[in-house]
């Protein structure tokens, strides 16, 4: 027989049922919302004026009996609990009477199981939902015109995350809801305004066009091959030290520019190597940068992602991302960017792992300032190689998903840029308040008035501009007292 009163717990990633541990449940009580109000109390006047109201932390209060078969099994189960309830990070329960709602909770303070036999016992626990609400199932509705209108079925406001799939090049992208309040990014154009592309595709391979790509001179072996849609390595070739394949291309100078190397890798054990870069260079060839991503140590997993201006005159010389800033160990799947982005003299270094969300997660950004113009050659020449290390074992799988070499052109006073292309993904999350393109931070692009509006419990009408832009999404978690 199961408690009416029963529920699961969710704790990394795994779930446990009360009643399959042998609890049973007593009694579960939420507590009221726990209100707190400042007052202002002005001299020679009855009463107070109030001055906020804030809804606090708040309590559940649950009462359990165990049973076991053996002292011994009383006592596992008994710190098998005490492992349960306690964690660094909040755990979520889910009633078996309220199966569409979800809390999360964190132990606070110490309790005991006190003893009924030998074999059985009774507990008392309060947890604390730092967060004060129930929440439901997430909601995904698809707007069906620029104006739809949303129904929050909850009891207060829910935080709503909006997806604009980018349908053609527009230079903002904006939410506004029935109350006036709204969320911006970039600038909408004036009559008077020429609207440009601050940033030109020079390159973009992904493996289609490699015969465009001649070998560089220098000690290189083995040879690349396309899946497809990625470069990978047909044959490492053979060195006593790091040996691989290289590619390396000519363009036109550019003053300006952005260069993206986006990698993806498997390593499964601590003695496999490998190294992929992209290093380009001057007219004069003169290296002018290196960005890449390696695991050269064999005793352990890692990960580490590396950045530097100018050609190597040194370990940790030069390096904007290094083992120092950037050293990700025990983790077997990596997939993310490393980017340059060379401005007049501001260089600008960034790295980041992309989840299968598409969003950009542990991220580092690093600025240098070319002041004394050692950097300012323009780009010419661009080089890819992968690498492994003499005879350590090769990855399971690393591939260069593309290499992007983009134009920067000065954005005049009368111009306004496009911030968006067709294939993007703009996304406004009012719930972890975070504005991004492509799963990527761009809360520089805010407008200054816009902000992170909630959605109103029942009707929502809200307007998507500018107008036939964008096929919209709205995600959002009704939320309960």
């Amino acid at each position: 027989m199961k408690s009416e009163l029963n529920f699961i717990v969710k704790k990394d990633d795994q779930v446990f049922d009360m009643h399959e541990l042998g609890i049973w449940v007593q009694s579960f009580h939420i507590l009221s919302p726990n209100i707190n109000r400042s007052k202002l109390v002005v001299p020679s006047m009855a009463g107070a004026h109030l001055s906020s109201t804030q809804e606090g932390e708040r309590r559940v209060s649950i009462e359990m009996l165990i049973e076991s078969d053996s002292m011994i099994g009383f006592d596992q189960l008994k710190h098998q609990i005490f492992d349960l309830f306690y964690s660094k990070d909040k755990l979520t329960i889910i009633r078996d009477l309220t199966p569409d709602k979800e809390m999360y909770v964190m132990q606070e303070g110490d309790y005991d199981i006190d003893s009924i036999t030998c074999s059985d016992g009774e507990f008392n626990i309060t947890l604390i939902m730092l967060d004060p609400y129930l929440y439901g199932e997430e909601q995904s509705r698809e707007f069906t015109s620029d104006v739809f209108t949303i129904e929050n079925e909850g009891t207060i406001e829910a935080q709503p995350i909006f997806e604009l799939d980018v349908l053609a090049p527009v230079t903002f992208a904006m939410v506004q809801n029935d109350n006036e309040d709204y969320q911006m990014i970039g600038i909408p154009v004036e009559v008077d305004t020429e609207v440009v592309d601050k940033t030109t595709q020079i390159i973009y391979e992904y493996g289609q066009t490699l015969n465009e790509w001649y070998t560089p001179s220098g000690n290189w072996s083995g040879n690349f091959a396309s899946t497809g849609t990625a470069i990978v390595v047909d044959n490492w070739g053979a060195g006593e030290e790091w040996h691989g394949p290289a590619l390396m291309k000519e363009i036109d100078p550019l003053d300006d520019y952005e260069i993206e190397l986006y990698v993806y890798t498997r390593t499964e054990r601590e003695d496999q190597t490998f190294r992929v870069s992209t290093n380009y260079y001057d007219e004069n060839m003169n290296q002018l940068g290196m960005l890449r991503l390696w695991d050269k140590t064999t005793n352990q997993v890692r990960k580490v992602v590396e950045a530097r201006v100018g050609p190597y005159v040194g370990d940790d010389i030069n390096y904007l991302i290094s083992h120092r800033n950037y050293n990700i160990q025990g983790q077997r799947v990596w997939g993310g960017i490393v980017r340059l982005r060379k401005e007049g003299n501001k260089l600008t270094f960034y790295a980041a792992r992309v989840t299968q969300g598409g969003r950009h997660v542990s991220s580092v950004k690093q600025v240098y300032m070319d002041v004394n113009k050692e950097y300012a050659g323009r780009l010419k020449y661009i080089r890819f190689d992968m690498a492994n290390y003499g005879d350590t074992r090769t990855p399971n799988e690393v591939r260069i998903e593309h290499l992007k070499v983009r134009k920067i052109s000065k954005i005049k006073v009368d111009q306004t840029p496009y911030i968006a292309y067709p294939g993007d993904t703009i996304t406004f999350d009012h719930h972890n308040k975070e504005l991004l393109i492509n799963g990527e931070d761009v809360k520089e692009l805010k407008d200054f008035g816009g902000s992170f509006f909630d959605l109103d419990k029942g009707p929502n009408q809200l307007v998507v501009h500018p107008s036939e832009s964008f096929n919209t999404r709205i995600k959002y978690r009704n939320r309960y007292r």
